[in-house]
């Protein structure tokens, strides 16, 4: 099994016609993704990627092809925020939303809305998510990663790489990866991956990769205490001084909160391992499974 996306997810490019969107709509499609329809307002009735048609909104799109998941790569100079509503408001249940540089009151709305219309959004900011060898919806490598009994989720899309290279060239394979994104205001976070990777039946361990700033990791710590898969976890930025921010608009310790030994003291009092580097953690699950 896999988590969120398989082999029957149907998915819709917003921004399909931009160079990004039709950049990445056609590696999806190479991978295997079912890619059903794009968007873009004012070329609705065109053909990309040989017989993808566009549509002008979401809600046109989903009724002509009966979407049921949504990638969203319009730029936050053209508000994609609003972008993640309108999938919102067309009822699609899964949006993933690469765009960075999106302003924090934009997301909050945006998150808002998601959350009360009970859809499920990945991101902004994040390279989305993979079941490999039966769907990909995002900007990660397919080559690297390779079907298996490991369940990843990450804040960072670059460590996720390196981490699931890894874990592939040592014979363990990805039941789901998931980049859930750096900034500060998520639709998806740890808490609500983990219970999704305890729950499903193929995946043996999970590795979670985080970063200083904020307090995911150690909400996540306390869900991790009750759960009987094994997991090993990963902070990033732990010799950031304080009040520099790292990479993500996320990654930023203010104070004693999001401080990197608060992460990975809560992460080892949970009864997870902490790797001290990426290159021990294969090491480390395989000892597990």
């Amino acid at each position: 099994m896999s988590i969120l996306i398989d082999n029957d997810t149907k998915v819709i490019v917003q921004n399909i016609t931009g160079r990004e969107g039709s950049f990445h709509a056609r590696l999806m499609r190479e991978y295997g993704t079912k890619v059903v329809g794009g968007v873009n307002p004012g070329r609705g009735g065109q053909v990309v990627l040989d017989d993808v048609p566009v549509f002008n909104t979401v809600r046109d799109a989903v009724k002509a092809t009966g979407a049921n998941a949504s990638i969203i790569f319009v730029p936050h100079q053209l508000n994609a925020a609003d972008a993640v509503m309108e999938a919102t408001d067309a009822q699609i249940p899964l949006i993933v939303c690469i765009s960075e540089h999106i302003p924090q009151q934009d997301m909050i709305r945006a998150v808002a809305f998601v959350k009360q219309q009970g859809c499920r959004l990945i991101g902004p900011n994040c390279p989305g998510l993979i079941s490999p060898g039966k769907c990909k919806i995002g900007i990660m490598a397919g080559h690297i990663h390779s079907p298996g009994p490991v369940g990843i989720v990450s804040r960072s899309g670059t460590l996720t790489y390196e981490v699931v290279t890894d874990l592939t060239r040592a014979g363990i394979g990805q039941t789901t990866v998931v980049g859930i994104g750096g900034d500060p205001i998520l639709g998806t976070r740890f808490i609500d991956v983990l219970p999704m990777f305890e729950a499903d039946p193929e995946t043996k361990a999970v590795v979670l990769c985080g970063e200083i700033g904020g307090s995911d990791e150690e909400v996540a710590a306390d869900y991790i205490k009750q759960m009987k898969k094994p997991v090993v976890s990963f902070i990033s930025g732990r010799t950031a001084p304080a009040g520099k921010r790292m990479g993500h608009a996320g990654a930023i310790i203010s104070g004693r909160s999001g401080t990197p030994q608060a992460k990975v003291d809560a992460l080892l009092a949970a009864g997870a391992q902490v790797a001290e580097t990426t290159a021990d953690i294969a090491g480390m699950v395989k000892a597990l499974l």
